[in-house]
């Protein structure tokens, strides 16, 4: 069995859902050596968070956010307003979604089904670059 782990930085994206997987496969190429095994993917964040979703229409992505924001309202009377009126909000959403997700590797490539991708899930109103811990383990190629 092969393992490999890295932290990567993924650029800063605006409030919403966006599809980061070509962001992460540029930066582990060594997927390309597993023939069966499982990628892990954790996000660093409590304001951030990671999921498994369609990747063909944007209008998925925006009504996500249009979904989690009727779920999780900003204009509640929230205690922890450390760093804004989004902050307890993003953690909520977070809560909901996850910090981490898992794929089957299959011949050097994510099993994904047709239409899906990662999506990295911002739910803070400042920008800022996110770091996430990618492990592969599984079975090198021969």
């Amino acid at each position: 069995m092969a393992w490999y782990q890295k932290v990567l930085t993924l650029s800063p994206k605006k409030r919403g859902f966006h599809l980061v997987t070509n962001e992460i496969l540029q930066q582990v190429p060594e997927i390309k050596q597993i023939e069966i095994g499982l990628m892990n993917i954790f996000i660093q964040h409590t304001s951030a968070s990671l999921s498994i979703n369609e990747n063909a229409a944007p209008d998925v992505r925006v009504d996500m956010e249009t979904i989690f924001n009727k779920l999780v309202p900003e204009d509640n009377s929230y205690e922890h307003l450390d760093e804004g009126k989004d902050d307890m909000p993003a953690h909520a959403k977070c809560s909901l979604l996850g910090a981490s997700i898992n794929i089957p590797i299959t011949s050097g490539h994510l099993a994904f089904g047709t239409w899906q991708g990662i999506y990295l899930c911002e739910h803070r109103n400042r920008a800022r670059s996110r770091n996430i811990v990618v492990t592969i383990n599984g079975q090198p190629k021969k």
